[in-house]
């Protein structure tokens, strides 16, 4: 079984405060990617930025969410903000790079992501974050109405077809 769950869904829905309280709960959780990369680029004058260069971005965030997979004990329950999955989708939806099923079949994760919904009443902009939460929403349903099916779950339905 794959005990890496991803929290997904659009910025400001939560994800950051579930994630402190099941790391309060003693769960081992991985702070998303991007606003490590925005903190490291800002701080370099780098332009790997989501303003700036949105496909850099996506790569680095690839890249360490690979890394983040290493890091982490793989028997125990690891919670993901955001992550591989997210990057790879978007990256896919930036460029039309095919690079989603390939990540999705080689990296697995727990079968079932959960989304937050937006929230407005608890969005809020700042260095890392300059979308506003119209923006933060957009792009959120675009990324996962492009989402690719899960691969297994797509395997699975389509041995139980030829099946019948």
């Amino acid at each position: 079984m794959y005990r890496f769950v991803i929290l997904s869904g659009c910025s400001g829905g939560g994800k950051s405060s579930l994630l402190e309280e099941l790391a309060r709960r003693g769960y081992s959780v991985v702070e998303e990617p991007g606003r490590r990369i925005v903190r490291e680029e800002t701080e370099q004058g780098g332009s790997a930025l989501p303003w700036m260069d949105v496909a850099a971005f996506l790569r680095r965030a690839i890249a360490i969410s690979l890394a983040d997979r290493d890091a982490v004990p793989s028997q125990a329950w690891v919670f993901f903000d955001r992550g591989l999955i997210d990057a790879a989708s978007a990256l896919q939806h930036v460029t039309g790079e095919r690079v989603l099923e390939e990540l999705g079949r080689k990296h697995r994760y727990y079968p079932q992501v959960f989304l937050t919904p937006p929230w407005p009443e608890i969005y809020g902009t700042d260095a890392e974050r300059r979308h506003s939460f119209h923006e933060a929403v957009i792009e959120t349903l675009q990324r996962i109405s492009k989402t690719s099916e899960n691969p297994r779950a797509a395997d699975k339905r389509q041995r139980s077809h030829h099946a019948s």
